[in-house]
């Protein structure tokens, strides 16, 4: 009995990992968006954001609060409740529902109306909490998915990441941090942006209030990395209508020549992919001061990871990391 039980399982297992390989793949053909919300005002940002660049039918838009274990939840009948239970509709107040919920209103006035798609919602036991994982899918006839998740976790950055390994995601979309160390204090700790956009194996929006501005500032180097990354990040600013600058920094007068090649370079490779670049600019002195002032007044300002470590951003440093913590307005870090 015990040989067959352990057969079985073993198919069990095999069935589970197949399923969840062709859902990856299945998603890998779409654009997956999460939108991290933490329950203060300024954090909605990233609920809009993500809606309007959420506009085609093979978008998929995850919005996600991640609740610290228990919070004082010991209700044997919750879990039971959860799971039978649309969260939203539950009769009681689980932290970071209400949040949710307003996610939901913030869509609405973007324009995607989830009243009449179809709903699946689920739960999932997590770390013995009474709450657990518990989501709902909105899922629109033209085939666009709208997902609110509410997820257990011991931290907030560790709830984000754990939930990319559920997806896979192309964009992450967090709010200003409260607060960002150097390189070598992060190395030991970090707050929660500074921790995902360093980890994430996605690109990383820090989302600030920059909605009233308008256009792409896309900075590249010249290499390959920086060409995939302006090739990326033109293609969304193309679908969502924003204008692009395209944006290069010599150290010193002698490279100047060599920035102008890199945004001629990039120019052109957009041109072959029949978009429109409506300015290049260089500048000359150092590349994160630079890119941060002459990308101020633009909604986005992308750059590219080095996808350096820890360890080595600790001994080289990095003009992407520095660029989130010091710009005065959003930054695209491309992976």
């Amino acid at each position: 009995m015990a040989f067959t039980r352990s057969i079985l399982s073993d198919r069990q297992e095999a069935a589970v990992q197949k399923t969840l390989q062709n859902l990856r793949a299945q998603r890998r053909n779409r654009f997956r968006i999460l939108a991290c919300i933490d329950g203060t005002d300024e954090a909605f940002v990233t609920v809009r954001f993500a809606a309007r660049f959420c506009i085609q039918n093979n978008c998929d838009l995850i919005v996600l609060f991640v609740r610290p274990i228990d919070q004082g939840l010991h209700s044997g009948g919750l879990q039971v409740r959860l799971a039978r239970q649309n969260m939203l509709e539950a009769g009681f107040e689980i932290p970071g529902v209400s949040h949710l919920k307003r996610a939901l209103e913030i869509l609405k006035e973007e324009g995607i109306d989830v009243t009449d798609w179809k709903t699946e919602t689920q739960h999932r036991d997590a770390w013995g909490d009474p709450a657990g994982d518990n989501k709902i899918e909105y899922n629109s006839p033209e085939g666009r998915s709208v997902v609110l998740k509410l997820k257990t976790a011991p931290d907030v950055a560790h709830g984000i990441l754990d939930q990319y390994e559920l997806g896979p995601y192309n964009l992450i979309i967090m709010g200003e941090p409260s607060r960002w160390r150097g390189e070598l204090m992060a190395f030991f700790d970090s707050g929660v942006v500074q921790t995902v956009t360093t980890m994430a194996p996605c690109s990383v929006l820090v989302a600030r209030q920059s909605l009233d501005k308008t256009g792409f500032f896309i900075c590249t180097d010249g290499s390959s990395r920086s060409m995939q990354a302006v090739r990326r990040s033109a293609v969304l600013a193309h679908v969502t209508g924003e204008p692009i600058t395209l944006f290069s920094v010599a150290d010193s007068k002698a490279g100047k020549a060599a920035a102008e090649e890199n945004v001629a370079n990039a120019k052109a490779l957009l041109k072959a992919m029949k978009i429109q670049v409506a300015e290049t600019r260089v500048a000359v002195g150092n590349a994160a001061e630079e890119i941060v002032e002459s990308g101020s007044l633009y909604r986005i300002i992308v750059v590219t990871d080095e996808g350096r470590s820890r360890l080595q951003r600790v001994v080289r440093g990095s003009t992407a990391t520095e660029v989130v913590r010091k710009a005065r307005t959003s930054v695209l870090d491309v992976r």
